[in-house]
């Protein structure tokens, strides 16, 4: 997602009461940061979406992805916006504020997030991957179709890249994908799904 200067400095609390049904906005770190994602960015998303709701059906799985959600890890004055989340309803009934808004506090329900990378790379690839694994999300994908995020991250020469993060023993395991490779899902193991599909967006 596209992000300007953060604005302001505000409580968690403050943004649910302002923000929080304005799907423009997230918090990081206090900071409320203004969304503008572009319509190749929203393609990407919603591809993506497609695609895992075509497995969930499949799977029969009690899994779900919401139109739109917040997660707030604990500890944090952050409340992220994921591109895509996977939820398992089941664990929806130990969420404290889901019956109010659809805000999301434990790493057990979520079974998988998206993050689509546009100029904000920075949070896709470092804040936000901090943060989901010690909530302990079981798979993070990032989603680098334009390869704007560092050389640190993506490599030299840049180029399109997904990085699927898997958690293993409390830490994330990083696999970079560049062109014509399959994206290989624990939790939908039958997914067919490759990087050229999503980097076809790039134009």
């Amino acid at each position: 997602m596209t992000s300007t200067t953060p604005t302001t400095s505000i409580t968690f609390e403050d943004f649910i009461s302002h923000y929080g049904d304005n799907e423009q906005y997230e918090l990081i770190d206090g900071e409320l940061i203004d969304i503008e994602p572009t319509g190749v960015h929203e393609q990407v998303g919603a591809f993506i979406s497609r695609k895992l709701n075509v497995q969930i059906d499949r799977l029969n799985v009690p899994y779900f992805i919401p139109h739109r959600c917040l997660i707030r890890p604990l500890g944090t004055v952050s409340a992220f916006r994921p591109d895509v989340i996977v939820l398992d309803e089941e664990q929806l009934r130990q969420e404290p504020l889901w019956t109010r808004e659809p805000i999301i506090t434990r790493g057990e329900t979520v079974k998988l997030v998206v993050e689509v990378v546009s100029t904000n790379w920075q949070n896709d690839y470092a804040r936000k991957y901090e943060d989901y694994e010690t909530l302990a999300i079981p798979e993070y994908w990032i989603i680098d179709y334009l390869g704007i995020g560092g050389k640190y991250y993506i490599g030299s020469p840049k180029q399109p890249t997904i990085t699927l993060c898997q958690l293993i023993d409390g830490a994330y395991q990083k696999t970079i994908l560049r062109g014509g490779e399959q994206i290989q899902s624990p939790l939908f193991p039958e997914l067919h799904l490759n990087t050229n599909q999503l980097f076809a967006f790039n134009i």
